[in-house]
């Protein structure tokens, strides 16, 4: 009883409108935790916003905007720097080349992958890994 009536006067005071927001903001948070967390786990796979948005517990457009808000990019973004980031990792810790790596990770077209790889990293991937390999990373 003591806790209710602490919440109900926090709730009802001058400042609740603030803890309001911030309790909200939090929740939010928690949301698109979970969706970095679905695409950590399947970034692989193709996906619809929809999926990851009812992992969240958000709308679509709620989802994209809160997403962006936290992460300043957007899912798809984000899926695409995890596989890029994923596919660096194959090939310099288990040496696999291009191709394989970019279909390991969920990419359909090499071609399309090394554009990508080459937009993030600065260098098409065969150049990037051998640079990392001889240390000479910038």
């Amino acid at each position: 009883m003591i806790v209710r009536e602490i919440l109900y006067r926090l709730l009802s005071g001058e400042h609740s409108r603030r803890l309001r927001q911030i309790a909200l903001a939090d929740k939010q948070l928690q949301a698109i935790g979970r969706a970095i967390n679905w695409l950590k786990w399947n970034y692989s796979q193709p996906f619809q916003i929809d999926t990851i948005a009812r992992e969240a517990c958000m709308s679509p457009s709620s989802l994209h905007h809160h997403f962006k808000s936290v992460t300043t990019m957007s899912p798809l973004q984000y899926q695409k720097q995890l596989r890029l980031q994923q596919a660096r990792r194959l090939m310099l810790g288990q040496g696999m080349d291009a191709a394989t790596a970019s279909y390991y990770v969920g990419y359909e077209s090499p071609s399309q992958f090394s554009r990508e790889y080459s937009r993030l990293f600065g260098a098409p991937p065969l150049r990037d890994i051998a640079r990392l390999k001889s240390g000479q990373e910038m």
